[in-house]
């Protein structure tokens, strides 16, 4: 069984025991989330399709972890000026383990 969730902005295919890296969510390590926005709910020869959302489905997962990406180095440079800039960035993520498939 699979389900298409929304969360920060993205959607995720997910079953049972499947370790996604999410938009980092105001959590602590060992809690549960609750997924409702729930778009499509499949498995066992039927698919149910929400409008926008499946009624009553829902994905529980478990909070892995909190942490951050791989840095990303950005370079600005202007031609012909001589001038660059160098900036970082890492952006904050949730590692959620999915524990249950409601719906």
């Amino acid at each position: 069984m699979y389900a298409i969730i929304v969360t920060g902005g993205k959607q995720y295919r997910v079953e049972k025991g499947d370790v996604v890296f999410i938009e980092k969510l105001e959590v602590t390590e060992g809690d549960t989330v609750k997924f409702d926005s729930v778009l499509a709910v499949g498995g066992e020869g039927s698919t149910k399709v929400g409008t926008p959302r499946v009624e009553g489905a829902s994905v529980e997962a478990k909070v892995v972890k909190n942490g951050k990406g791989k840095k990303l180095n950005i370079i600005t440079y202007r031609a012909k000026k001589g001038s660059a800039r160098h900036m970082g960035h890492r952006q904050p993520y949730t590692k959620v383990e999915i524990t249950a498939i409601n719906g």
